[in-house]
């Protein structure tokens, strides 16, 4: 004598007991033995100082483009580069110089005049 086998799932995802649910979680966390390495992606967690400066930076570069935009020319240096930025008669030429290697980086944005 024999019947039907029936399979029933076990996971709630799969149409299982929802009461379940808290016991297969705690099974997987309790069998999970993988820790996230702190540089996975080649940083490391920066400091409240290292994050103020950049922050600062950041502003600086704002500033400077903003001023470049009311005509002005400006020259920003950090610790790794020396930043020019120029308007050229319409034409947005940005500088980038490694302090360290000495090459340079130029990028030009023509057209912002709308005249």
């Amino acid at each position: 004598m024999a019947s039907e086998l029936v399979y029933t799932p076990v996971n709630p995802s799969f149409g299982g007991n929802a009461l379940n649910s808290s016991h297969l979680f705690n099974v997987a966390n309790a069998i999970n033995h993988y820790k996230a390495p702190s540089d996975e992606f080649g940083f490391e967690e920066e400091s409240a100082l290292d994050r103020l400066a950049n922050s600062l930076e950041s502003r600086l570069i704002s500033q400077l483009l903003a001023d470049v935009g009311n005509g002005n020319t400006g020259q920003l240096e950090t610790d790794d580069f020396f930043l020019n930025i120029v308007d050229d008669g319409g034409t947005l030429i940005v500088q980038i110089v490694d302090k360290i290697s000495g090459e340079s980086t130029e990028i030009k944005v023509a057209g912002l005049n709308p005249d």
